[in-house]
């Protein structure tokens, strides 16, 4: 659980969230997830924000690898962005976000929802 008195990555997760607010607010819900991922790599761009698109993860198993994932996107090598456009945010969504910071070692993800109820939200720190 995060600490109330700090949040991790303030400035840089409220820069993440305004700039997907900005991709929901031109497209709203209905696109599939690559189109508001390639959307928002634009967005990040002309916000000077340093995003990858699609960074690769290995997966381990005994210390053999066993496959490759990708990640939506990592900004600024600190923030997993976990893209969705679903009806909302579920259990499996925040469990699929804390493997990936396991994976690759970092605390804080952000999954983003673009929802037919609105833009959602949520902040997974490990």
């Amino acid at each position: 659980m995060e600490d109330s008195k700090e949040i991790l990555y303030k400035d840089l997760s409220y820069s993440v969230v305004g700039a997907a607010m900005a991709v929901y607010n031109e497209f709203g819900h209905g696109f599939l997830e690559a189109i508001y991922r390639r959307s928002l790599m634009i967005e990040f761009q002309e916000r000077g924000i340093a995003a990858k698109e699609e960074k690769p993860l290995p997966v381990y198993y005994h210390g053999q690898l066993v496959g490759e994932h990708r990640l939506d996107v990592l900004v600024d090598g600190k923030i997993v962005l976990e893209l969705k456009a679903a009806r909302a945010i579920v259990d499996d969504h925040v469990a699929q976000a804390l493997h990936y910071l396991a994976a690759i070692r970092l605390r804080l993800a952000i999954i983003i929802n673009f929802a037919p109820t609105g833009l959602e939200t949520r902040r997974i720190v490990r």
